[in-house]
């Protein structure tokens, strides 16, 4: 890999890749490195571009690194990935999507993932979006995440949009079984005339299922972004939908809630608040010797932090 590689890969993972780690970093349409361990296998799939990813059951720890990186301007590239979690398994999976273009035609990455999620199992997915480079074309990238949890096992997944992103259109599809727990943290910046849309759809279809999905946004210069959640609660169920943004310059923000109980006994929550930085707390940290710019910035990476 190359110095362009390795500064994706530092803005989009979390940790440095270790011996007992199972990885596959897929670069320009391509797997360049691949390893699997004892419990956890990463097999390519036979009709499709993608991989298939099989936990063992009663895995008590496992760390996954599929990260994805694009250096090449013009690319579309489009991956569908499966992960396949034992039951009573325990695993971390960090992904993400770095792209770098330096030139004047639009780079793409469409990434499709679908998590199945045995019982009693434990999934943190953590993934980071970044775009770099100095080029006018574009850097697209698309997420889309299907989730499938059955009886007792809980996700939690933290996605963040770092910068650089051009447009973006996020879609988070879970359905729950009993006593299931899925919470969602998601972190989104955006700027100059950059667009940001995500959409969730969850069905609470299990007794004693719950969900608490929370995004976070920021939207400066001439940026627009859009927040649209569905939550269907079909059984005895708990949901809490959370919705902060805050606005500078000329940014844009749209919540669009939808909350649809079919249950008597579904609880389900949704709040949404948008609005500027508060002068008061400029002018707290202004008061400590901070410019204006230096404050808001702050603030921002307070908020999103």
């Amino acid at each position: 890999m190359n110095n362009v590689d390795k500064s994706l890969l530092k803005n989009i993972e979390d940790n440095e890749f270790s011996n007992s780690d199972a990885i596959n970093i897929r670069k320009n349409g391509k797997c360049i490195e691949r390893k699997d361990t004892k419990y956890i296998n990463i097999k390519s799939k036979d009709n499709n571009s993608g991989i298939n990813v099989y936990v063992d059951d009663n895995v008590k720890f496992g760390i996954i690194h599929i990260p994805v990186i694009i250096t090449e301007s013009g690319i579309t590239d489009t991956v569908y990935n499966d992960f396949y979690i034992g039951k009573n398994s325990n695993v971390v999976i960090i992904a993400g999507c770095g792209i770098h273009n330096d030139k004047h035609k639009t780079s793409t990455h469409n990434g499709i993932h679908k998590f199945h999620l045995g019982e009693n199992s434990n999934v943190t997915y953590v993934e980071k979006h970044y775009g770099s480079g100095n080029g006018d074309g574009k850097k697209i990238l698309n997420p889309t995440t299907e989730i499938f949890m059955d009886n007792n096992s809980s996700m939690k997944i933290d996605s963040i949009q770092i910068k650089g992103v051009d447009d973006t259109l996020r879609i988070t599809k879970a359905k729950l079984n009993n006593n299931t727990k899925l919470t969602i943290n998601e972190k989104i910046l955006t700027h100059n005339d950059q667009k940001a849309i995500t959409k969730f759809l969850v069905e609470l279809n299990g007794k004693n299922s719950s969900a608490h999905v929370t995004s976070r946004s920021v939207a400066t210069k001439n940026s627009y972004q859009e927040f649209k959640s569905n939550v269907i609660g079909n059984s005895k169920c708990y949901a809490h939908v959370e919705c902060d943004s805050i606005l500078k310059d000329n940014g844009c923000v749209k919540a669009i809630p939808e909350i649809y109980a079919k249950n008597v006994d579904a609880n389900l929550i949704h709040e949404a608040q948008i609005g500027k930085i508060a002068g008061e707390q400029l002018l707290k940290l202004m008061s400590l010797g901070m410019s204006e710019k230096e404050a808001e910035k702050a603030i921002i990476d307070g908020f999103l932090n």
